[in-house]
C-alpha cells in the first residue's frame, strides 16, 4: 500500500505525559538536517473566577473537523517554514489543573523558521480548529472557557 498518506491523530484522551513529550523529543536525535527544535507545551492552570478556583478542563473536540484543520494547518506551515518536521497532540476529555493539555513540536534546519513555525501553529490551532473547553470549578460548576489572544 506504498503511496497512501498514513493519518495523523492530533487527539489524545486525557493528559499529555511527560513520557510522550520526552519520546517524541528523543527519536528526533537521528535526523542529522535538523538545526532547531521549538516546543509549546500547554497547560491546564488553576485561574480564579467569581472566586471560585478552576479544578480542570474538559475538552470538546468535534473530531472530524478538527482533524481536517489540524492536518491543514500543519501542511502548510511546514511547507511555509520549510520545517523538516511537525507533531501536533492536543488533549479531549478531561484533564486538571497542572497537566499537559496541548504538545507542539517542530523541527527546522534554522531556529528563526523552527520559532516562528511553532508560534504560528498554536495560534493557528487556538483560532481555526473546533476545541471547546468546559472549566469546571471545585464546587463542581463548569462555565465554556473563551480564548484571550
Amino acid at each position: 500500500m506504498s503511496g497512501e498518506k498514513k493519518e495523523r491523530l492530533f487527539f489524545q484522551e486525557g493528559a499529555i505525559a511527560p513520557e510522550t513529550i520526552a519520546s517524541s523529543i528523543s527519536h528526533h536525535s537521528k535526523k542529522k538536517n535538523i538545526g532547531a527544535h521549538q516546543i509549546f507545551l500547554g497547560q491546564v492552570r488553576e485561574d480564579e473566577k467569581n472566586g471560585k478556583k478552576i479544578i480542570a478542563i474538559q475538552f470538546d473536540v468535534y473530531d472530524e473537523m478538527a482533524q481536517k484543520e489540524m492536518e491543514k494547518i500543519r501542511e502548510e506551515i511546514i511547507v511555509v517554514h520549510k520545517l523538516t518536521c511537525a507533531h501536533i497532540i492536543h488533549s479531549k476529555g478531561m484533564v486538571n489543573t497542572g497537566e499537559i493539555c496541548f504538545f507542539v513540536f517542530v523541527s527546522s534546519p534554522h531556529r528563526k523558521a523552527a520559532t516562528d513555525a511553532c508560534s504560528e501553529m498554536v495560534e493557528r490551532i487556538k483560532k481555526e480548529v473546533p476545541i471547546f473547553g468546559k472549566e469546571i470549578f471545585e464546587d463542581e460548576t463548569h462555565q465554556w472557557k473563551k480564548n484571550k489572544d
